[in-house]
């Protein structure tokens, strides 16, 4: 699924609205359990089966598939590098693998006083950096009288939930309040930060398989619907961020919210293309606002009038941002209409829209509104997607190759070229 893009994201790691009532949404790194640890897991009669198996409500080899196959597994070993050691260093943070700033995402970082006696930090990003400390659940969750309800409300992490999957991810592959990959660290090394919710998470091999014990118990809506939930829910965790970080000190803010290839590129390049959504003139560093153009196109579909709000909102804040001007006041605004499309696309059905969200990011692309670098590389893992989703990826597949080729060197890319490639759509 989507193999062609691997190339495009590299190594990097990955971690659905139900009527359910979601018991907790903290965070499992900082919620109050116990995490007792990934052996405690790994037993052949619970997660640690060779294969998977059909006469139980789970494959019971979920520990084997993450052990051998999910990247998560290595986000420990990653830290022992030489690569991590030089950013480490360069950093002036002690050795990579102790430092809270790599550990908080690349293992599970939890308190010492919620570490169980089988828990070990090595491990990396294991079973309850994702699903929450197992201490009150692991009785629960294998109890045949049991169900998804009470598992939640012993401290089960609602991953099936579009929006707390979401957050849950983006903690990490985009930053929150506690942690974040800075301009100074990405300055000593780390790789540029990329995500899209669906996209990488069809990357990483399934454990769980949506049967009809699923069904009836959890989130299963389509991928159109996790991609468009991921899509606001980052808009909203990076307009939380610009208000968090802005102000913090030093001659420049945060440099890691602003759109990378607005700097990072030849000075004989003539890459700026006018923007409607920004206004802003050449030479002006942008914000790094990918997530908000890809909802310009969800809000377009909507047909609701939000698409016109949240291009006059965005460009207030670009204005603001670039100018010193009052960028809270236009947060506040974004993140309200923000709100509002997040609450009409729990409640919309998007299944019938692939094609129409398909023209609409095409149309915007044709316009220069989606040719910054950061924007071209979720289009097209969106318009992957929803051809995907059609059933007629396929037919699609050489004129995906022809687009994924020109994202392929970020340092080298033409907006030109991507824009002449996505002409060709349908061709």
């Amino acid at each position: 699924m989507r193999k062609l893009f691997v190339r495009l994201i590299g190594y990097g790691t990955v971690l659905f609205a139900s009527a359910m009532a979601v018991a907790s949404t903290e965070l499992p790194q900082y919620a109050q359990d116990e995490h007792i640890g990934v052996a405690t897991c790994a037993s052949g009669v619970c997660h640690g089966s060779v294969r998977g198996r059909d006469a139980t409500s789970v494959l019971q080899n979920e520990y084997v598939v993450w052990s051998r196959m999910d990247r998560h597994r290595i986000a420990y070993q990653t830290l022992l590098t030489p690569e991590s050691k030089n950013i480490a260093t360069k950093l002036g943070i002690g050795k990579a693998h102790e430092a809270k700033i790599c550990l908080d995402c690349h293992a599970d970082n939890v308190a010492i006083e919620k570490r169980g006696e089988k828990f070990q930090i090595e491990d990396g990003v294991g079973c309850e950096a994702c699903h929450g400390g197992a201490q009150r659940y692991i009785a629960s969750h294998v109890d045949v009288d049991s169900n998804h309800s009470a598992n939640l409300s012993a401290g089960l992490y609602p991953t099936d939930q579009p929006k707390e999957r979401a957050e849950l991810c983006l903690s990490c592959h985009l930053g929150n309040g506690e942690k974040m990959a800075t301009h100074d660290i990405m300055g000593a090394g780390h790789p540029r930060i990329s995500f899209e919710l669906d996209t990488f998470g069809a990357l990483q091999p399934p454990h769980y398989v949506v049967d009809d014990d699923y069904k009836a118990e959890k989130w299963h809506g389509s991928q159109i619907d996790l991609w468009a939930i991921g899509q606001v829910t980052a808009a909203k965790q990076t307009l939380a961020l610009i208000d968090d970080r802005l102000e913090q000190g030093g001659l420049f803010p945060e440099i890691a919210l602003f759109d990378c290839h607005a700097c990072h590129h030849s000075m004989s390049e003539k890459r700026w293309v006018a923007s409607e959504r920004s206004a802003l003139p050449p030479g002006a560093v942008r914000l790094n606002d990918a997530n908000f153009v890809i909802l310009l196109a969800i809000a377009e579909v909507m047909a609701d009038g939000s698409d016109v709000a949240l291009t006059s909102e965005l460009k207030t804040l670009h204005l603001a941002v670039n100018n010193n001007g009052n960028y809270s006041a236009s947060i506040a605004a974004l993140t309200a209409t923000l709100e509002k499309v997040h609450n009409k696309l729990a409640s919309m059905d998007f299944s019938n829209s692939a094609e129409e969200l398909i023209e609409a990011m095409i149309r915007g692309t044709i316009a220069g509104n989606l040719t910054d670098y950061v924007v071209a590389e979720q289009a097209i893992m969106a318009i992957d997607m929803l051809l995907e989703y059609r059933g007629v990826r396929e037919d699609y597949s050489q004129w995906l190759d022809q687009v994924y080729s020109t994202l392929q060197d970020e340092d080298n890319f033409s907006p030109e070229a991507y824009i002449d490639s996505m002409r060709r759509f349908g061709a």
